[in-house]
């Protein structure tokens, strides 16, 4: 006989229903947890991370400084999903974006500049400021 033939003998339907496991117990308490929002609205340089972005890691830092409790960044980023945050994409923009100051750049600049290379014969080059690679080579972009 299997298993869960004599649990349905024994204790009906109902006893074939899942029923949650017992994990280990918490070691925050309910009130710690609800403070965790709390503190992360302050911002990540507010705990001395350079930078705004929150980070499991970060998050898991903040709860050791402040609870003394060591959590995996794996077990921060369930916990913080049971508060309500979500990841967040990282936004692929400069804030200093200046979309109007690019409109005319495009649509100025540019075909001043191109006029101005053709009639005196020039080449435009365009260098990357992020770095350079000191061995020679030619590739066009």
């Amino acid at each position: 006989m299997s298993h869960w033939t004599a649990v349905a003998r024994v204790h009906g339907a109902r006893g074939l229903l899942s029923a949650p496991i017992p994990g280990r117990t918490p070691e925050l308490s309910p009130q710690q947890r609800q403070l965790i929002p709390e503190m992360l609205w302050h911002g990540a340089e507010a705990y001395g991370f350079r930078g705004s972005v929150w980070t499991c890691g970060r998050v898991a830092k903040v709860i050791q400084e402040e609870f003394g409790v060591v959590y995996d960044k794996g077990h921060v980023s369930r916990l913080l999903r049971q508060l309500g945050w979500t990841p967040q994409a990282p936004i692929r923009r400069a804030s200093q974006r200046d979309e109007r100051a690019i409109e005319l750049w495009r649509t100025v600049t540019w075909p001043r500049l191109l006029r101005e290379a053709k009639k005196e014969r020039r080449t435009l080059a365009f260098v990357d400021e992020a770095g350079f690679y000191l061995l020679p080579s030619v590739v066009k972009t």
